[in-house]
């Protein structure tokens, strides 16, 4: 199966991940957690500043993911189109370029799990933008990428509560 995870930055998309990573039910499974760290170190600019040639590597990065068999992930083609509309570098052609690209990979998820949970507080890892507004309009820009397109994927499912309820979410709603 290939299972991702979309949602704003800070809502526990790579604790969940990780905490899938302990479960043994998982063994079989190979893990994927956003690298925007060693990206940053790059000179690729995130977030806000994000450019069309930066958010084509995230895309990349998606894509190969999706080439793979038994993959989670902690970011999906969503996460990628929500920045990007986001974006204060990018114009609307490239904007509109690359969700138009990556619409056509939603359908190679089996599972997408969307968690939303605003109350979690943003955690600074030093890359990670902590405006509670920009947050918020990334979530926003989540959601309606999944109404427009939430169809042309298998399952989206919401996920909420702690980790290990979500854990627990997660493997109930994989039949596991």
């Amino acid at each position: 199966m290939k299972i991702g995870f979309c949602g704003t930055m800070s809502v526990g998309k790579t604790t969940l991940v990780n905490a899938l990573k302990k479960d043994k039910v998982f063994k079989k499974y190979k893990f994927a957690t956003e690298r925007s760290k060693y990206l940053n170190s790059l000179g690729i600019p995130l977030n806000t500043d994000s450019t069309y040639k930066g958010q084509m590597i995230f895309a990349a990065e998606r894509a190969a993911e999706l080439l793979q068999e038994n993959m989670i992930t902690d970011r999906t083609v969503i996460d990628v189109i929500a920045f990007s509309k986001l974006s204060k570098q990018m114009d609307e052609n490239e904007k509109d370029m690359i969700e138009d690209i990556l619409i056509l990979l939603i359908k190679d998820y089996d599972v997408i799990f969307h968690i939303d949970d605003l109350n979690i507080p943003i955690e600074n890892n030093g890359i990670r933008e902590t405006d509670a507004d920009y947050r918020k309009e990334i979530a926003k820009e989540i959601e309606g990428i999944i109404e427009e397109y939430g169809t042309l994927c298998n399952k989206i499912i919401k996920v909420s509560g702690t980790t290990k309820e979500r854990v627990n979410q997660v493997k109930a709603s994989l039949s596991l």
